[in-house]
Parts: structure tokens; sequence; C-alpha cells
């Protein structure tokens, strides 16, 4: 089975454990990424990290950091010889859905798109009628949560679909540290873009209640970038923190295992938007995999990556999010109780083979082949 993946997100090297994964299962899989992509986070470039048993190529992009307009310059040229099925890993809304989506037509490829759009918007024109004609159109959907799945419902999409999340864990590169050090300062943890909805100023004032009740030992690393990061470096400053939160800025994805390790807490401190909430939160997942606690609000798809494997505090709540790290600070037995129970949950529901292997099994159905047949690589 020959299959073409359009992906952006796949610039990040650990999200390409799931690549090989999927060419282990016999698929011949030729992926195509842009050499990098620009958010409010600045520009992330390709890191080439896994790249064994697939083709990972390079293809330029116009309209970088434009989700909407954004295409592929030239794409056609992968499509020959053509392919079995198109993954299109981007919204149905995208001009780069389109494209790909036109040339898996004119190939005689059957074609799939993915979604992690958890709350039904209308788009002006011309988005909406490229989004009407994409799910009219395409032959499967994968969606990363079951609110997504209620959406495109409810949008009119009535052919197959799939609830798979885009990215598992390699839980073998993220794994707990090998022994506990005693002692040491606990570290709280923050990672994601630095934008209002994501709650980061309420994570400051909570932290400020900890130094003012006395709680002195631990700290809170913060990693990612965007606009709002001079703005929270002032919060630090005035509340009186400057001693207890580094900034550390974006990290490679190679370096992520490594400091979820030693962390003791994640914060998800996620608020609901008109035009947005928490659509799985893949940094859960890592952290948990490394036996990181994670203390989340209650937006979008947070409580149902979570389970009963870290704390759920009502978003927007600060004394709340206060009380629920104080509690995890002070309590070392609820602490590795729920570490344990993250990792296991984890192993059960999140690991990059699992994903792959239910990405597949949606290969096999699109061609009508039995679910556990042998696939072979042309």
């Amino acid at each position: 089975m020959r299959v073409l993946m359009l992906s952006k997100a796949c610039i990040v090297g650990m999200y390409q454990r799931k690549l090989e994964e999927i060419a282990r299962l016999g698929i011949d899989l030729t992926v195509v990424v842009p050499p990098s992509w620009r958010d409010e986070r600045g520009e992330t470039p390709l890191e080439r990290a896994y790249t064994e048993g697939y083709r990972l190529v390079v293809n330029p992009i116009r309209f970088n950091s434009h989700y909407h307009l954004h295409y592929y310059p030239g794409l056609k040229r992968w499509f020959d010889p053509a392919p079995d099925i198109v993954h299109i890993d981007e919204e149905p809304y995208n001009l780069a859905t389109w494209q790909a989506l036109h040339l898996a037509r004119q190939a005689g490829a059957k074609a799939l798109f993915f979604s992690w759009q958890n709350i039904r918007r209308t788009y002006p024109l011309p988005f909406r009628l490229g989004e009407w004609w994409v799910l009219h159109h395409v032959d499967h959907a994968i969606v990363g949560t079951e609110s997504a799945a209620a959406v495109w419902r409810a949008k009119g999409y009535e052919g197959p679909l799939s609830v798979i999340p885009q990215f598992g864990v390699d839980t073998d590169l993220f794994r707990p540290p090998t022994r506990p050090i005693a002692g040491r300062m606990r570290t709280l943890g923050y990672v994601g873009r630095l934008v209002p909805e994501k709650g980061i100023d309420l994570l400051l004032e909570a932290a400020a209640a900890l130094k003012d009740d006395g709680l002195l030992n631990w700290r809170l690393d913060i990693v990612g970038g965007g606009p709002e990061r001079p703005i929270l470096e002032r919060q630090c400053e005035r509340l009186g923190l400057c001693d207890h939160v580094t900034f550390l800025g974006q990290l490679p994805s190679v370096q992520m295992p490594a400091f979820y390790r030693q962390l003791d807490i994640l914060l998800v401190p996620s608020l609901t938007r008109p035009n947005w909430k928490e659509q799985f939160g893949r940094v859960l997942i890592e952290a948990m995999a490394c036996g990181t606690v994670p203390v989340g609000s209650d937006s979008g798809a947070i409580p149902d990556v979570i389970g009963d494997a870290g704390l759920i505090v009502p978003e927007g709540d600060v004394t709340a999010l206060a009380n629920a790290v104080r509690r995890l600070l002070m309590d070392d037995d609820l602490r590795q109780e729920l570490a344990q129970k993250g990792r296991a949950r984890v192993l059960e529901n999140y690991t990059q083979a699992q994903i792959a292997a239910r990405t597949v099994a949606v290969y096999r159905e699109m061609l009508g082949e039995p679910a556990h047949a042998p696939t072979s690589s042309a």
C-alpha cells in the first residue's frame, strides 16, 4: 500500500516516531513537510529526528504562518507514482487540504483529512465553500476527539469517521526518571504557547499565592514562546516571582523527555474562548508518560485526557489551581500514586505504536482490506 501524507506538524522530530511505526506496519510511506512553520511562537524549522523506513521530503510552502491560506507549490510531483491513499494532515477548511484532495482525485487515490476542530464555526467565503467541497468528496475523516467528531457530523459530513489522536508518545523515550532525587526542590512546569487563552497569567497568580503562604521549596519552568512573554515577565516582577519562575523559551522536541523527567507537576490552566477551547493537550500525555502529574483546567478535552491520573480544577479559578498544586507539593504519596496512574494510562491508550496501528487500520478499511491483513511495501 502506497500512502502519501501531507503534514506540516511532522516537522517536529518527536512526531516522526509515528511515521516510523506506520512504515513498520508495511506501508510504503512518503511524508511531505515544509522546511519550517511560523506561528505566534516564532519559526519552527524541520527537525530530522526519526526518519527510518519511510521518505521524509521537503516541499516549499507559500503563505507560511497562514493556517487557512498556505499551500505547496509543486506538490503534484509527489503524486508520481500515484499513491493509493493521500493522508491530508490538515483541517478541511484549509487551502492546502483543497489542493491535496484535488490532486488525489486526479490521481484516482483515496483521501482523508485530520481535524482537531471542536467548536462549530462558520467561515466566510471561499473557505466555507471549500470546506463543503471537502466534506462531500473526501473518503474518510480522522478526528482527534469525540467533540471534534460531533462538529463535523453537525456540519454535514456523512462519510466514515474515526476518532484517533494525531500523535501518541514514544514511551521508551518519554519515561520516568530511573530514580528520584531525594530532598531536591520541587519543579512545576508549563509547556505551550504564551497566549491569553492558555491562562499562564492565572498560573502566575496561583504561584504568587503559594509564595505568600510561605511555601517556598518549588520553582516554575515555563517552556514556549508567544506574544504574551513580555507581559508575563512583567507580571512576575510585579508579583515578586523572579526567584521562582524561569522562562526557557522554545526547546527542541528531542529535549522534551529530559525536561519532563525533572518536573513533578505539569500545569495546563487553559481557558475556553468563543473561538477556541483546548483540543487535546498533547503535553499532558508526554508528561504523564514521564511520571509527571498533571493539573489541568476543565477546558475542552483536558479532563478526558487526564482521567484519574491528575487533578482537574475549574477554569479561571486561581484559588482552586493554587490549592491543587499545594496539595500535590505536600502529599508525596498522592503525587506518586497519580504519577503511576498517568504512566499506565499512556501505555494503555496513547503510545505512538497504538496510534500508528489504528491509523493503518483506517487505510486498510479505505481500500477494503481486512483489518489485520499484511500490507506489502511497493
